[in-house]
């Protein structure tokens, strides 16, 4: 009960605690969950159960259920047969206690701390479902890069992976490949990226390397990768028998600035997928910019779920990570609907309003509407 309460109170952001109560207890009894000789909880009693709950058991939670969405027809999700992801992040407002500011601290500009303290989320989502799959939740000062470490775990074969500059180094990049997945980031502009081998579609293969292998070693590498046998190489294994090399392809091309003046920024993306006939550039380019996607699931949460220059509710820290995990839980189950209803039309999920669903499912969640909560 308290699990669905504390989902409820973002179906109904604009709600008081007891409000909620009453609309998620009314929906229960209409399909045998609730006694309506019950009397619903108050306030005060939601508080109780929501610290006895804790911050772990909704996080558990989401583990299990938030599995990709997209089945092999869903429109907008796939590059050929590989299901497309990204990762990123985002930061959220959370109420100005001592607690919360002591756990997740406050962002800084030059004109001093932020009015709140903020919780940093950093997500791995599903592009054309913007459904999110796995998530860590931290302190402000805590990197987007470093969160996302224990993320690249999660990640299957089958998969692809987009990523932005900021992502990239040599050890998220082999921890990531090292499952499996495919990649396809964006590199940081002065990363040496030695041309190996030019493609017939205008692709290269270039080595990846730990930034601290120089000299004679790198070029046996190079050398190695040149002929074929880096994975045989000696020199491309570390002291702890890893991999300090990968052999990876570039595409680059350049994007217009809006003004039209010929200063457009160029764009150097890094893929696993080698081969030339399983992706062209022109596909990769347009997968990394699915990408882009990942915005949009942060809008359905920032915007639709919580309301645009909100705080979360919670004035504990425990309690603002039950939060969280709550609001990825309803987005979550809201993709799924979206795309069911996108795959029987044989449409793109994005033709189905986000806003429209939200209305459904609240109804359905008092009991107005003839589907269970």
């Amino acid at each position: 009960m308290t699990a669905y309460l504390t989902m409820g109170l973002w179906l109904f952001a604009d709600d008081d605690y007891a409000e909620v109560a009453k609309k998620v207890t009314g929906g229960l009894d209409r399909f045998g969950c609730w006694d309506a000789g019950w009397l619903a909880p108050t306030p005060g009693g939601i508080s109780q159960a929501r610290k006895r709950l804790g911050r772990d058991v909704l996080a558990e939670v989401f583990e299990r259920v938030a599995r990709p969405v997209a089945s092999p027809v869903t429109s907008g999700a796939w590059l050929r047969d590989r299901r497309v992801l990204a990762i990123d992040g985002f930061d959220v407002d959370v109420p100005d206690t001592m607690e919360n500011a002591a756990e997740f601290g406050y962002s800084r500009t030059g004109g001093g701390p932020s009015a709140f303290p903020k919780a940093r989320v950093v997500a791995l989502t599903e592009c054309g479902t913007h459904a999110f799959l796995a998530a860590e939740v931290g302190a402000y000062a805590v990197a987007e890069q470093t969160l996302a470490m224990p993320l690249y775990s999660r990640l299957r074969r089958g998969e692809l992976l987009t990523a932005d500059r900021a992502f990239y180094s040599f050890t998220a990049w082999d921890r990531a490949q090292a499952t499996g997945a495919d990649l396809l980031w964006r590199i940081q502009a002065g990363i040496r990226l030695p041309v190996i081998e030019i493609l017939g579609d205008g692709t290269y293969l270039t080595v990846l390397m730990d930034k601290t292998i120089r000299g004679g070693r790198r070029d046996r590498i190079l050398a190695a990768a040149a002929g074929g046998t880096l994975d045989t190489c000696d020199d491309a294994i570390n002291d702890r028998g890893l991999p300090a090399a990968h052999l990876v392809r570039i595409v680059e091309y350049d994007v217009p600035d809006r003004a039209g003046n010929g200063t457009g920024e160029l764009i150097t993306l890094a893929t696993t997928i080698t081969d030339p006939a399983q992706a062209g550039p022109d596909e990769l380019a347009e997968a990394y910019h699915l990408r882009w996607e990942h915005e949009t699931a942060n809008d359905q949460l920032k915007t639709h779920l919580r309301g645009p220059g909100r705080i979360l509710r919670s004035k504990l820290p425990d309690l603002v990570h039950q939060e969280i995990w709550a609001w990825l839980l309803v987005q979550h189950a809201l993709t799924v609907l979206i795309t069911a209803a996108a795959d029987a039309a044989a449409i793109d999920p994005d033709r189905i309003s986000f806003t429209d669903t939200l209305r459904l499912v609240r109804r359905s969640a008092t009991g107005s509407a003839a589907i269970s909560p």
